[in-house]
């Protein structure tokens, strides 16, 4: 979840006098879902207004739509949704997809979490979006430009796998 709050990081400023970055206090913004091509480098995302199952379900059953053919091993953390019973029921229904789970807290390993923090560095830290269509409109700019160029993605998600 991209979230429309600001975040200082990473940033100087004069000794005694910490840079202020506006924010409404609200805890809106963009909730996301990916999958990262490992063979490609392509990213195919998917924005809903919910972060719960029934999402996931949908983003899974646009994963498999995106990639009509072939076995689709996704990789994953151990997150409630990712191990909700509604969703284990869509997985035995579908003979093409395959969880993989990552042990517990290793988040490091997962390069699709590269890819959160790299969206967070250059989208939310240290700036201010008064509207939350703001955060979302460069969250968009930010998809379009890393899937123009798979190869970036790969030289920085993947080749530590």
């Amino acid at each position: 979840m991209i979230r429309a709050y600001q975040s200082l990081q990473y940033n100087w400023f004069p000794q005694g006098h910490q840079r202020k970055v506006k924010t409404y206090g609200k805890h809106e913004g963009a909730k996301l879902f990916g999958a990262l091509d490992y063979e490609t480098g392509k990213v195919f995302y998917q924005e809903d207004e919910a972060y719960d199952a029934s999402a996931f379900e949908r983003f899974l059953t646009s994963v498999l739509q995106a990639y009509p053919t072939g076995k689709i091993a996704m990789v994953l953390d151990n997150g409630r949704i990712h191990k909700a019973a509604s969703i284990e029921r869509f997985v035995e229904e579908q003979p093409r997809l395959e969880f993989v789970f990552l042990p517990k807290y290793s988040p490091e390993l997962n390069p699709i979490e590269g890819l959160w923090k790299w969206l967070k560095s250059d989208v939310i830290h240290n700036v201010f979006y008064d509207k939350t269509y703001k955060v979302r409109t460069t969250v968009s700019r930010f998809k379009k430009r890393i899937n123009q160029n798979p190869m970036e993605v790969i030289d920085r998600l993947c080749l530590r796998v």
